[in-house]
């Protein structure tokens, strides 16, 4: 059950990773443990890819001078996190200055990498609304990058400023040229893509990220005072307040009382916050069967009106879903 939970949760290469880490491989049974030995061999192969693809990336980049900020699971991994070890996803996330986005799709272009699948609408959806261009795929290695140039849609509800987590990123040691968020802004970048994203089928791996970011850098002076300064900077008080609030009740992370209660101030009132509790302690559990109930299916449907409601003003959103429903699938 543990191997089946984690398999749909894409945690099988971490949970591999970290019985590692604690000395404790040989004491899971044999028919088991060849299933996390090939999930390790997976992982060590989907690291090699992640560093060859980022090299060629920046390869095709170079001539634009553009800074590239690696997000999310490509950033953990050329950040050489303890915890990226095992961890895998599908796509490299980008982040780069708007003023240079359309300078970066066509060097891309001219490498090999194209939008595929997207129709007349979806590709106006991108351009106007969105933080980002259409996915992009290569045409020979059929990887697929994301290029983004804020963290949250232009109509979105609220509105970090790019150019405060560009100021702030650091670069990679060894990479010029290529830059990650500080601890900070990764730890809210990380609670924004899980608490304003409506598709969580990997909702429990997004919290484990944020829990293993906040374990790591906990270590670091003045971390926990700076996380939440830095949430009121960027408005993502929400976004850090169910991070903490969910990573403490569901992984057990151990938060500072005093950092929680400096969080409270991104705390929503009694019966949202309820009906909250209700949606993502469902929500995040693994998308398995064995960690569903009568709701589930409700509370993970909710929460995607939420992510939407979230991303747009009303009268775009009645739009956008209207023709996601009833005119997008006349196309396919």
């Amino acid at each position: 059950m543990l191997l089946r939970q984690a398999r749909h949760s894409n945690l099988l290469s971490s949970i591999r990773a970290l019985l590692d880490e604690r000395g404790l491989i040989d004491q899971v049974p044999p028919q088991p443990r060849e299933h996390l030995e090939w999930s390790r061999v997976l992982s060590e192969r989907h690291a090699q890819a992640v560093h060859r693809e980022i090299v060629l990336i920046r390869k095709a980049l170079e001539k634009e001078g553009v800074p590239i900020i690696l997000l999310k699971g490509a950033a953990y991994v050329m950040a050489k996190l303890p915890f990226a070890q095992g961890r895998l996803f599908s796509d490299i996330d980008i982040m780069v200055p708007k003023t240079n986005i359309n300078a970066v799709e066509a060097a891309l272009m001219l490498h090999g990498w194209a939008t595929t699948g997207i129709d007349a609408y979806d590709q106006r959806y991108y351009r106007t609304w969105m933080h980002e261009l259409p996915p992009m795929q290569h045409i020979k290695r059929l990887t697929v990058i994301d290029v983004h140039h804020a963290i949250l849609p232009e109509t979105a509800c609220v509105h970090p400023d790019p150019e405060k987590l560009r100021a702030a990123a650091h670069t990679l040691d060894g990479y010029s040229g290529l830059k990650v968020f500080a601890p900070a802004d990764m730890v809210l970048h990380s609670a924004v893509h899980l608490f304003h994203e409506g598709e969580l089928h990997n909702g429990l791996r997004d919290l484990v990220d944020i829990d293993s970011l906040l374990r790591h850098f906990s270590t670091l002076p003045s971390f926990w005072p700076r996380l939440v300064e830095r949430a009121k900077e960027l408005e993502l008080t929400r976004s850090l307040y169910y991070a903490l609030r969910y990573t403490a009740q569901i992984l057990h992370t151990p938060i500072p009382s005093e950092a929680m209660e400096a969080a409270r101030i991104g705390r929503p009132g009694r019966l949202t916050l309820a009906l909250m509790d209700a949606l993502f302690s469902r929500a995040l559990m693994p998308d398995h069967p064995s960690c569903s109930d009568w709701l589930t299916g409700t509370a993970r449907w909710m929460l995607y009106i939420r992510a939407n409601w979230l991303r747009m003003p009303p009268l775009l959103l009645a739009r956008h879903l209207l023709h996601k429903a009833f005119i997008s699938p006349k196309h396919k």
